[in-house]
């Protein structure tokens, strides 16, 4: 088991320098595999000390539960996101659609906001009628809001400009939620059904950008899912497990 661990460090220490490399260090959230490949460390360096001066049966007990605990709850999440990615299927036509904002630098797209583009177009296509809410405000290092930058893209693949209504006041996904549901709410203010609405985003972010649109008031909710990088999905996926868990502890999902 002390072997398990200190393999575990390295290949997180490995897979931090790899998508360092690929991203740059201002990848968000990269932190987490040197904070992973530290615990997984301390854990080898504790089992290994165990064999020389084992510590009382009581702590022997609350180490290894909490760590079987930890582990156990992380992967029920990682089974929810999954199962939701995968049946996002997108094929349900919708009132009003929520694209999902993410990073831009400078005025480009990055792989995850263009593939969440591309997967905007073919559903703008296939439902004609609905109308696209863009989503995403403008951070540091963004010369453009992101939802500029999702309009531009679209537009100029030939998506109707009365198609769009643009959200550009978010910082996060609850933000981008609600104020895109109320953009939605206001221009429906006066129509006596409640509009159907799709919420587009990467597949990994399905599980919690649903739930939130859920918590937020709205019904049925419709997921349309875009792919993600392969190099990056592993970060993506872990990284997505501890928003979820974060946000469900603060009662925003």
């Amino acid at each position: 088991m002390t072997w398990f661990f200190v393999i575990a460090a390295v290949l997180c220490l490995v897979y931090f320098a790899v998508i360092a490399l690929y991203t740059g260090f201002g990848g968000s959230a990269l932190i987490i595999w040197p904070v992973f490949a530290a615990i997984s460390g301390l854990l080898a360096l504790w089992l290994h000390l165990q064999q020389k001066h084992p510590a009382s049966l009581r702590v022997r007990v609350s180490v290894i539960t909490a760590v079987c605990a930890s582990a156990a709850i992380f992967l029920a999440v990682e089974g929810l996101i999954t199962v939701s990615a995968v049946s996002a299927s997108g094929r349900e036509a919708a009132d009003y659609c929520i694209v999902l904002g993410a990073r831009v630098r400078g005025s480009e797209l990055t792989s995850s906001l263009e593939r969440r583009l591309r997967r905007a177009y073919i559903y703008a296509v296939a439902h004609p009628h609905c109308i696209l809410v863009l989503s995403g405000g403008q951070g540091p290092g963004e010369d453009l809001s992101e939802a500029e930058a999702m309009y531009g893209y679209l537009y100029g693949r030939g998506i109707r400009a009365n198609r769009f209504i643009l959200e550009e006041r978010s910082s996060d996904t609850v933000e981008n939620i609600r104020n895109s549901l109320a953009l939605i709410r206001q221009r429906e203010a006066d129509t006596p059904r409640e509009a159907r609405v799709a919420v587009l985003t990467s597949n990994f972010h399905i599980f919690r950008a649903k739930h939130i649109a859920e918590k937020l008031g709205q019904e049925d909710v419709i997921a349309v899912a875009s792919s993600s990088d392969p190099v990056l999905m592993l970060h993506l996926w872990v990284r997505e497990g501890l928003a979820v868990l974060k946000d469900k502890f603060m009662g925003r999902m």
